[in-house]
């Protein structure tokens, strides 16, 4: 998914952690981001934030849905850039029709993880099919460390299966789909650049769980549908509640009368500095600056012939809905700044 704010802010990212040993229970509110033009698709982001930049690597998390698509015009992200990074399609209910310039064509399902390696530079164009009524779930993105930033694009696909989760007496308290890492005894596959966690957790009418986690890695669960309790903390729908390193079991419960939806995200705290903005994650204000004009370039939007390397995010998508392109905005009209990893953790 792209990032279509028209005046993105320039993102400092970097962890702040809890001291070891405890399990203090953060709130990050969402704030709504409209995607596209007068019939935008809403959109509830909660990382980054002004709380937090990044949980591990996970550096991008939007919510959205469930929405009805006739009124809302569903999902329609024509062809955009993206550097450093992975996304993270990951539906509840819906179908997304993606198409890269690393010749991947997909048809993103619920249950599926769907995760495309952007590495050197790729574009990419999102849509919701035709038959798509309902559309909810989430996309999220993850910062490559510096040793894997220029990897060739890639594209991945994984449907986990569910594991069971007991309460204490060992009745089922639920289940979980764990995409990336590995919880509750079910391990993905995929390769992670960095160590990560990934799952989706349904838990039952008034049911609890306590889960083993890696106690090296922060963690944070977004309350999809419902509220939850997390620890001794009330956490509202749509809120993503950080649990900082050190914790070795997050206990959760289901204080209502219907299916709770959690998805649990995790990683070890990412200690280097990265800048992002717009579609960009990079080190630095010359390289989002060359990011820039290279696609401004590459889809002729801003005079001075192709950019040195016509082939930097791979060649134009067709979009399905024939749909131009999408210009880079305008950069802020100050210096963007670096920061993050132990330097912002210090200030914190």
């Amino acid at each position: 998914m792209s990032n279509l704010e028209l005046e993105p802010q320039e993102t400092l990212c970097g962890t702040g952690q809890s001291e070891p040993g405890t399990a203090t229970v953060e709130l990050i509110e969402p704030r709504d981001v409209p995607l596209g033009g007068p019939r935008a698709m809403p959109v509830r982001r909660t990382l980054p934030s002004k709380e937090r930049s990044l949980i591990g690597a996970w550096c991008f998390l939007d919510h959205y849905g469930p929405d009805d698509v006739s009124l809302s015009g569903g999902m329609r992200v024509p062809p955009h850039p993206h550097t450093g990074l992975q996304t993270v399609s990951w539906l509840f209910t819906g179908e997304i029709d993606h198409r890269d310039s690393a010749g991947h064509h997909a048809l993103v399902r619920p249950g599926e993880l769907n995760l495309m390696t952007a590495g050197r530079g790729i574009n990419h164009s999102e849509y919701s099919t035709p038959g798509t009524t309902v559309l909810h779930g989430a996309q999220l993105w993850v910062a490559l460390p510096d040793e894997a930033r220029r990897t060739d694009p890639g594209f991945e696909r994984y449907v986990p299966p569910a594991v069971v989760l007991a309460d204490g007496d060992g009745t089922t308290a639920g289940e979980a789909r764990v995409f990336l890492g590995a919880l509750a005894g079910s391990v993905s596959p995929v390769r992670t650049h960095t160590p990560l966690l990934g799952a989706e957790i349904l838990l039952l009418p008034g049911a609890q769980t306590a889960i083993e986690v890696d106690p090296g890695f922060e963690h944070g669960l977004l309350a999809d549908n419902l509220p939850a309790r997390i620890g001794g903390a009330e956490v509202p729908t749509r809120t993503l509640a950080y649990v900082g390193p050190g914790a070795t079991l997050l206990r959760l419960a289901n204080p209502g009368k219907a299916t709770l939806r959690l998805l649990l995200l995790g990683g070890a705290p990412f200690d280097e500095e990265i800048t992002m903005w717009w579609n960009f994650v990079g080190r630095g204000h010359e390289e989002i600056v060359a990011f820039r004009d290279a696609w401004q370039r590459e889809i002729g939007a801003e005079p001075g012939g192709p950019a040195e390397d016509t082939d930097f995010f791979g060649p134009v998508v067709e979009p399905t809905g024939g749909d131009a392109a999408l210009p880079a905005p305008e950069l802020p009209h100050v210096r963007l700044r670096p920061r993050g990893g132990s330097r912002e953790r210090k200030t914190r």
